[in-house]
């Protein structure tokens, strides 16, 4: 009974940061956008942030935010520089993809280069399909929705009475 009432728990959890990311982001994102495929990629993005962010115990999930968020500012800050100057091309987002896991590792975000690389190539891909887009509000809106994300599940896994974690422990 107790292994049930986790497996609801937790996919009660996922359920509710999945519902509540998105629909945060979808209103941020649809206020400074306007355009519906802009606005449900960014609550996509958050979406997937605040899943991501989701862990086992209370202090990983916030272990994980903190980096989640800070892989994000790293990678939004690479792809809005390298948007301002230069269009988006294949190459020049393996290369930022590249400088940004580098730089990551610079600053001992083990683990984590992924997430910053990840966000690179939304913000770039992002800013091919709308080249109409400034790339600063881009790659500012893309790490707001990480933010988003990564609080929701911070502040879910605050406030519920239980760990997010396997049935079996």
């Amino acid at each position: 009974m107790r292994g049930q009432v986790q497996y609801i728990t937790i996919t009660v959890q996922y359920l509710l940061v999945s519902l509540l990311a998105y629909l945060g982001a979808y209103y941020l994102t649809g206020s400074i956008s306007g355009t519906p495929i802009m606005t449900t990629t960014g609550a996509l993005w958050s979406m997937v942030s605040g899943i991501v962010v989701m862990q086992e115990t209370r202090q990983d999930t916030i272990d994980n935010a903190w980096l989640r968020v800070l892989g994000s500012l790293v990678g939004a800050v690479m792809s809005g520089l390298y948007l301002s100057f230069l269009p988006f091309n294949p190459f020049g987002m393996a290369i930022m993809i590249g400088l940004t896991v580098l730089i990551c590792q610079e600053l001992h975000i083990p683990g984590h280069p992924r997430l910053a690389a990840l966000t690179v190539g939304v913000i770039m891909v992002i800013s091919f399909l709308n080249p109409d887009l400034n790339p600063i509000i881009n790659a500012g809106l893309r790490f707001c929705e990480s933010v988003i994300g990564s609080a929701v599940a911070i502040l879910l896994i605050a406030i519920w009475p239980s760990e997010v974690g396997s049935p079996e422990e």
